[in-house]
Parts: structure tokens; sequence; C-alpha cells
């Protein structure tokens, strides 16, 4: 695993330009993992470190491109999201709902299938997690193709949500995954080559 240069700070700028700098320094690169072409970004060493793990969490509150008068609830996506959702959601004294890969929540359960690179995946919410009318914030380690975040978001809408805005730490370049999150707000920490 290597340490580079060729990430972009986006809105963590918001913690200060040293913080920033530093949480970025943490950010491991492993190229050719998981296959040929691909560089793995591994933030864990962020969550391992207490100053890069309180320089997240500030990046994210500092961050969030709504108000948090603007939403009821925090929803992290499987699995990464599951990391950071619940301390941001206690930061502001809102709840989490955890949106699962398929076949991990006990019926009855919403589902929504998307595609992958090589086939689809699907990913599903409880029924009762989400009350009619609540405003979710959707949290996330990634935005790629957006086909996850897509994903999350129709299941908040099917169980009566109302998907108020998206939070990622990092963004994959030239992916155009904003384009299927068009109709909310979204914020991203940090940006990086595809």
């Amino acid at each position: 695993m290597t340490r580079n240069s060729d990430i972009t700070i986006k809105a963590l700028q918001a913690v200060g330009e040293e913080d920033a700098e530093y949480l970025v320094s943490l950010i491991g690169s492993t190229p050719g993992f998981p296959k040929d072409g691909i560089i793995f970004r591994d933030f864990m060493p962020v969550l391992a470190d207490a100053r890069g793990l309180d320089i997240l969490l500030r990046g994210f509150a500092a961050a969030l491109p709504i108000d948090p008068s603007d939403f009821d609830t925090v929803a992290g996506l499987e699995s990464r999201g599951f990391l950071f959702g619940p301390a941001l959601a206690s930061r502001f004294g809102k709840g989490f709902v955890a949106i699962r890969k398929a076949g991990k929540l006990p019926p009855p359960v919403f589902t929504e299938s998307y595609d992958l690179e090589y086939g689809s995946a699907s990913v599903e919410i409880e029924q009762n997690a989400i009350h009619p009318g609540e405003r979710v914030l959707i949290v996330d380690d990634l935005i790629a193709t957006g086909g996850t975040a897509r994903a999350g978001a129709d299941l908040i809408e099917k169980a009566g949500g109302h998907v108020a805005g998206f939070s990622f730490l990092m963004e994959l370049d030239g992916l155009n995954g904003y384009a299927k999150l068009s109709e909310a707000p979204i914020s991203t920490l940090i940006a990086m080559p595809a």
C-alpha cells in the first residue's frame, strides 16, 4: 500500500487545510487490487487514527449538503456507510437506518436492484424503518457510478420517505455518479481519479 497525492480536497476544506491534508495523508492506495487496472483506496487507517476520525466526522458535519434541520434521519449504505453514519446521526440528534445487502434483514423489507459492472445486486430496507414524509440524508464512503446510492434513494422513497441529500467521503472522478442523484443536494469530502 502506498500513500499518494492524486487526491483532491473538496468539501473537506471546511475543516481547514492542515486537518484536511492530515486526513488525506492517512488514505492508502493499493494498485491492482482487487484486479488489474483498479486502485483500491483504503480509508480504514483514517478510522484507526483518533485525530483522523475526528477530522472525518467534523468534515462530514461541516460539509453537509443541507442544514441539519432539513433532515430527520441518516441512512447508511452497506457496509462502509455503517462506519460513520451512526456517529454523524448522533452528532445531530438523529436516528440511523441501515440500507443492507439483500438477505441480511428480517421481513418485511423493501428491495431494490441495481446494475453493477458485471451483473446486478440488490439492497433492502425494513418496511417500518422510515416513516411517511421522513427526510433522510444518505451517507456512504464512495460515489462512483451512483448505482448503489440511487438504489438506496429508491428504497427511501418506496418506504414513504424523502431523500433530503447525499453525503460521501470519496468521489471517483469521471464516472458521472452525480447524474443518477440529481434530485437532492450532494456533498463529497475528497475526489480522486477512477
